[in-house]
């Protein structure tokens, strides 16, 4: 298997706290590979890791078939990166910015500069000054420079924060142009699990410092495409009583203390929601759903089988 980005075993310690604990990742060329975890997974430690920013307590990183150390100089010259939040020169234009990078990297072509800043759409900005740009606009500046010098290896740390819907929608759609059209390999992290849906080939789901699993979006949600009926009401334990003895509902979950999801769909859910009714309960709403990649991560982070 053509694997770009492996990790064996890979374990951080800060003052005898494991961030990250024992991580064999892999990621093929050309993927679009997402880190989800919650705040405090090990993602962004991960990440440092492999951009060689910090370097593991135990375990091996390899880099295009290379062992990654600190003399790993040309192997880091074919990635770009975003860890955590972009910084740059305020004082200067982003143009001026973009050009600082590209010098500092022994990389210059005038005609990348206007390539990548119509790529991100900034290219009405690029003569503004970094402080006159918002939060948005910083963050398409910072992948800007993270392809300015055309990588085989892109790692974004959560590369849609501060973009409002229409930016959330460009970006995807230029992480799917760089891994198809340009062959580009990408590890982003986000917690917006709709989006990654959309746009990752595959996910890799941490907690406190493990990777727990390792799934493709199309074996883990496309295929499967999992139907149920989700039934919101404050009467939870009468409605799941009616379900079981009047309706011989077996296949349900009471997620929390006001919604169940139906997965046994046989009966149909008008007939649901009149024998509910009738029986003086009270729903707050009642909808058919398909699972997706939040209900898989969820799952997966309660330890529960998806295939119920």
């Amino acid at each position: 298997m053509n694997y770009v980005i492996r990790t064996v075993n890979v374990t951080k310690s800060f003052k005898e706290r494991n961030a990250v604990e024992d991580v064999s990742m892999n990621i093929k060329k050309g993927e679009i590979y997402a880190l989800l975890g919650e705040n405090g997974a090990g993602k962004t430690t991960l990440m440092k890791m492999i951009t060689n920013l910090i370097r593991p307590s135990i375990g091996e990183i390899e880099i295009f078939g290379e062992k990654l150390s600190v003399k790993s100089f040309e192997i880091l010259k074919r990635m770009g990166q975003i860890i955590e939040y972009p910084v740059f020169y305020n004082k200067l234009t982003a143009k001026e910015n973009i050009e600082l990078h590209l010098e500092y990297m022994g990389y210059y072509d005038e005609r990348t500069i206007d390539e990548i800043f119509k790529l991100v759409h900034l290219e009405e900005n690029k003569d503004k000054k970094v402080r006159e740009f918002s939060l948005g606009m910083k963050q398409r500046l910072g992948i800007a420079r993270a392809i300015s010098t055309r990588p085989e290896i892109l790692i974004l740390d959560e590369p849609i924060n501060g973009l409002d819907p229409v930016g959330v929608k460009e970006i995807r759609e230029l992480l799917k142009k760089l891994s198809k059209e340009y062959g580009m390999t990408i590890l982003i992290s986000s917690h917006i699990l709709g989006e990654i849906e959309r746009l990752a080939d595959k996910v890799g789901i941490m907690e406190k410092g493990r990777l727990h699993k390792e799934v493709t979006i199309e074996s883990s949600i496309r295929e499967k495409n999992l139907e149920y009926i989700e039934l919101v009401t404050k009467d939870i334990r009468k409605a799941a009583y009616i379900l079981t003895n009047d309706l011989k509902i077996s296949n349900f979950k009471i997620l929390d203390n006001d919604s169940i999801k139906i997965y046994d769909l046989n009966i149909p859910q008008n007939v649901i929601s009149k024998t509910l009714i009738l029986n003086d309960i009270n729903i707050e709403s009642i909808i058919r759903k398909k699972s997706n990649l939040e209900d898989y991560f969820l799952k997966t982070l309660r330890k529960e089988d998806y295939n119920v």
